[in-house]
């Protein structure tokens, strides 16, 4: 045989084995959809995705993939698109090898402006104060200027009183007059922007100390 008819020959054999391969292959793949059904893309996390943080169009090109699995192992309402992902938040840490499903995802939630004045972890509390003829002197009131609130405790055991600043520079965000007549000593509801520890010390020195000032730090 020449070698023009042996490479001839063996080119024949070649496509022959590729066309062999491929009628294997398909007919596996018919096989498995006989046998499972049929094939449908899914998300599938390669990596760890942790809680609580919106999926960046980065965090879903490395942390996510397409699978193609039987469909009858696709839970309901899992992604077929990656981009399908982003800007949204898990609710809880998805661990590498898990389906990424609607549920498990949500929108970002947007924070409600803060009143006037009132900073992170502050919250409005009302508190019965004195010294607010003195505010009301300097000017009308302006939401969110800055006060000390000053308590005065009672004498104890023949002692004297003490005097201390029990929360400092907080944002004042109202008065209304108080229960008793204006005057001297007259008192008014405040409503400050305080911190959990301060609203807890200032209720409990209502009910102890002899009296709760305003100062004003300044405009």
């Amino acid at each position: 045989m020449s070698r023009r008819a042996r490479a001839i020959a063996f080119l024949l054999v070649a496509l022959l084995a590729a066309a062999t391969a491929a009628a294997i292959a398909d007919g596996y793949g018919n096989s498995v959809a006989r046998g499972y059904g049929v094939l449908r893309q899914v998300v599938v996390a390669i990596d760890g995705i942790p809680a609580g943080r919106p999926l960046s169009p980065g965090d879903v090109s490395q942390a996510l993939v397409v699978r193609r699995v039987p469909a009858r192992f696709v839970p309901p309402g899992a992604l077929a698109v990656p981009a399908d992902a982003v800007g949204l938040v898990p609710e809880a840490a998805l661990p590498a090898g898990s389906y990424l499903l609607a549920a498990q995802l949500r929108p970002p939630r947007s924070r409600a402006p803060d009143p006037v004045g009132l900073g992170f972890g502050r919250h409005p509390v009302e508190i019965m104060v004195g010294g607010a003829g003195a505010l009301l002197a300097a000017g009308p009131i302006r939401p969110g200027q800055r006060v000390d609130v000053v308590v005065t405790t009672e004498p104890a055991g023949g002692g004297s009183g003490r005097t201390y600043v029990a929360a400092a520079s907080v944002p004042l965000l109202g008065l209304a007059p108080g229960l008793e007549e204006a005057g001297p000593g007259g008192t008014a509801a405040a409503t400050l922007g305080l911190t959990r520890r301060q609203a807890l010390r200032l209720i409990a020195a209502e009910s102890f100390a002899r009296r709760l000032t305003l100062l004003s730090r300044g405009r």
